[in-house]
């Protein structure tokens, strides 16, 4: 952080964020007895000790929210209550938000679209999406290292054991290739390999 920005917990519009994000997100994470918020708050604060702007933190808590919580309508309330600056950002981390009612597209062909999508996206949207991903490989390879877990982790995914591995080394060299912060590029493929090396 620079010595001119605000510190980011004492912002109103962060803690706006924090609590709507702990409003919505009140489940667990996949198959366990983790709070879903524990995710959010860990992405966030990856953005954050890379230097992240406001609007890039407050993006993290909410990185989710759209794909996960609402779809356009809630994409329309983080663009009233936070701006068109978070919007966008939270808009170019979602995966998919199908209009209410309607299924998702195919797994495999949601993934290859983010892939190519997140390697050309802005430095803004590959930072957030970068600590998002770092996140969730950490969470994965710390439950594969779980003797009561192990294998089992890949059930807990669409793409179980072969697509998630692609995807994860897809996506690292989408950041490596051209990276918001080379540290959580750099990290991201360290995991990766940890993972693709275990497996």
């Amino acid at each position: 952080m620079t010595a001119n920005q605000n510190p980011l917990p004492t912002s109103a519009r962060f803690r706006s964020a924090l609590n709507y994000a702990t409003t919505l997100h009140t489940e667990s994470r996949k198959d366990t007895t983790i709070p879903y918020i524990s995710h959010l708050y860990s992405v966030a604060a990856l953005v954050m000790e890379s230097d992240g702007s406001e609007e890039e933190v407050i993006a993290a808590l909410l990185h989710d929210a759209v794909e996960d919580h609402g779809g356009v309508k809630t994409l329309e309330k983080i663009r009233s209550d936070y701006g068109e600056e978070v919007a966008a950002i939270v808009d170019g981390c979602t995966d998919d938000a199908p209009p209410e009612g309607q299924e998702k597209r195919p797994w495999r062909e949601r993934k290859e679209e983010y892939v190519t999508h997140i390697a050309s996206a802005s430095d803004s949207v590959r930072l957030v999406s970068n600590a998002d991903k770092l996140h969730n490989a950490r969470c994965i390879l710390r439950d594969y290292r779980d003797i009561d877990i192990g294998e089992a982790i890949w059930d807990r995914f669409t793409g179980k054991k072969e697509g998630s591995l692609w995807y994860y080394r897809a996506l690292a060299n989408a950041f490596l290739s051209n990276p918001a912060n080379s540290f959580l590029a750099e990290e991201l493929n360290r995991v990766v390999v940890e993972l693709e090396a275990s497996s």
